[in-house]
């Protein structure tokens, strides 16, 4: 079968820069489209599902409390207890790997004078909570004190609380409880939630939400001990009214919850890409009607059907490829890391390899999709009518 030169396919596409410019829009469209909503469901898939590989982290809540951590309350006693009794807990420098903390959303303000609440999600925590999540590192500032009124916040606070990042500079102040709170310190806690969230030492917190001796969860790094080891220890202190589950089974709970969120998006991104598709085949039936002489041409010189189908085919591929390509350098440059609020903090929209993949393989597919109907419907025409066509 004697195949036409990519050449000729090549420059058909300056013939019509209308055409051209409506193809490679239209392919960049739908490639920012993909990409924004498979950064979106990526985001946050990694925020909630905690996946680190060395994770041995167990949180041990109040019976009942399995499904929302801010609901649960246990006594503050249970931190000393469950490091004295569960063998195994990691240690460093005489230290164990156990935190004590508080998760609460509370309403603040900007300033004594405002009248706005932003919601946040606050954690309290002490020193140790830095070694049981390894993944949160200080990046300005310092630890706050207790008993000093301070606290820091993560790189995604500001979104979460809708308001602009340079009013949780270093030094400026938040206002809950009757009185400011001074910033002392900027952290980064990349694909969790915690980055988004606004840690203050645990004994402030319990004063300022009136559980002073209660905990939400203690969390606990294993070395050498097992889930099994922290279970016994729960089910046998009928007292405490305690259970213990894997960190990452709690998140992939939480994730699971949101999964018919992530599913809405992905038809949504579906509905309008298939609509993008339909333009691209509107686009190339009006662009190959004005070339059905052309056709008939190349095949009353020997072409075969199936090599102007291929020919024509290439040319829209090219075009649609090229959108593609420029449609994933801008949503890489633009959407990459763009923060999104929701319920239980912020995330960052993630456009990964995988997700890069998908968006250009959707531009190409826009292509394909919108070359091979037009063309078919266009070599039906007999050779003789097709050259006598206008």
């Amino acid at each position: 079968m004697r195949q036409l030169p990519f050449q000729y396919a090549f420059r058909n596409l300056g013939r019509s820069r209308v055409r051209l410019l409506a193809s490679l829009l239209g392919s960049t469209l739908v490639v920012m489209l993909i990409l924004a909503s498979g950064g979106f469901v990526r985001g946050m898939q990694r925020t909630l599902t905690q996946d680190q590989p060395l994770n041995n982290n167990i949180m041990i809540l109040g019976t009942g409390s399995e499904e929302g951590v801010e609901r649960s309350q246990i006594d503050a006693s249970v931190a000393g207890i469950a490091g004295a009794s569960i063998p195994g807990i990691k240690e460093a420098a005489g230290v164990l790997f156990v935190s004590p903390e508080i998760h609460a959303a509370l309403p603040i303000r900007m300033n004594e004078t405002d009248q706005d609440d932003y919601p946040s999600v606050m954690r309290g925590v002490r020193e140790q909570a830095l070694l049981v999540h390894p993944e949160v590192e200080i990046i300005e500032g310092r630890f706050p004190r207790q008993g000093m009124d301070e606290l820091m916040v993560g790189q995604l606070a500001a979104t979460r609380l809708g308001v602009e990042e340079e009013q949780l500079r270093l030094g400026s102040t938040v206002h809950f409880d009757d009185r400011d709170w001074t910033i002392v310190g900027r952290f980064s806690a990349p694909n969790t939630v915690m980055n988004a969230e606004i840690w203050i030492p645990v004994t402030d917190l319990q004063i300022a939400t009136n559980r002073e001796s209660s905990l939400s969860c203690v969390i606990l790094t294993l070395d050498s001990g097992t889930f099994a080891d922290a279970d016994l220890f729960a089910k046998s202190r009928l007292d405490l009214e305690i259970s213990a589950m894997r960190e990452t089974e709690y998140y992939a709970s939480i994730a699971s919850f949101y999964g018919p969120i992530r599913v809405m998006i992905l038809i949504t991104a579906a509905l309008i890409a298939s609509g993008g598709i339909l333009g691209g085949l509107n686009t190339m039936y009006a662009a190959f009607a004005a070339r059905v002489r052309e056709v008939g041409m190349l095949q009353s010189l020997g072409y075969t059907r199936s090599a102007i189908i291929i020919n024509l085919t290439e040319e829209s591929v090219f075009a649609s490829a090229c959108g593609a390509l420029i449609g994933a350098a801008l949503g890489f440059g633009f959407l990459n890391g763009l923060a999104v609020r929701f319920s239980m903090g912020a995330f960052a929209i993630t456009i990964d390899a995988p997700v890069l993949l998908i968006g250009i393989l959707g531009g190409l597919c826009i292509g394909l999709i919108g070359a091979i109907p037009p063309a078919i419907r266009c070599l039906r025409l007999p050779i003789p009518q097709a050259l006598k066509s206008h």
